[in-house]
């Protein structure tokens, strides 16, 4: 009987094991992974909040900025945007009243700095985003 439960008890951890190396030796992020979407909501330029309004119109004039991390490269980890090489996306914030840092919104924009192929708009740090349109 001692010899069933210690061959029991064996076969759980060795299977605990099996599992946990499994885990270990999936790529990050392999599980999440989504296929990039084609961003279909738009949103106008007059709809976006008056500071969003004011951070597309600083993007179009190259700066200044009023963040140090504005215009750094965007890497599109979460992959809802199409996908584009590295460098192509910049962000941008967009000021939250009453936030004490960065706050959620940015805009993010593919291409050429002063002249984008296209913006997108994010409320919610990244988790969802909607093509600029003016």
């Amino acid at each position: 009987m001692v010899l069933n439960v210690r061959g029991s008890a064996c076969r759980r951890v060795f299977a605990f094991l099996l599992l946990a190396v499994s885990v270990l030796c999936t790529p990050l992020g392999h599980a999440r992974q989504a296929a990039p979407q084609e961003i279909g909501e738009v949103i106008g330029l007059s709809a976006l909040p008056s500071q969003g309004q004011a951070t597309y119109a600083l993007i179009k004039q190259g700066g200044p900025f009023p963040f140090d991390k504005d215009g750094v490269v965007f890497g599109n980890r979460e992959r809802i945007l199409p996908l584009q090489k590295r460098g192509y996306y910049r962000e941008y914030t967009v000021k939250t009243v009453g936030a004490g840092n960065r706050g959620a919104k940015r805009i993010v924009c593919g291409g050429p700095a002063r002249t984008p192929d296209a913006c997108f708009y994010t409320s919610d740090h990244y988790a969802s985003f909607r093509r600029i349109v003016e």
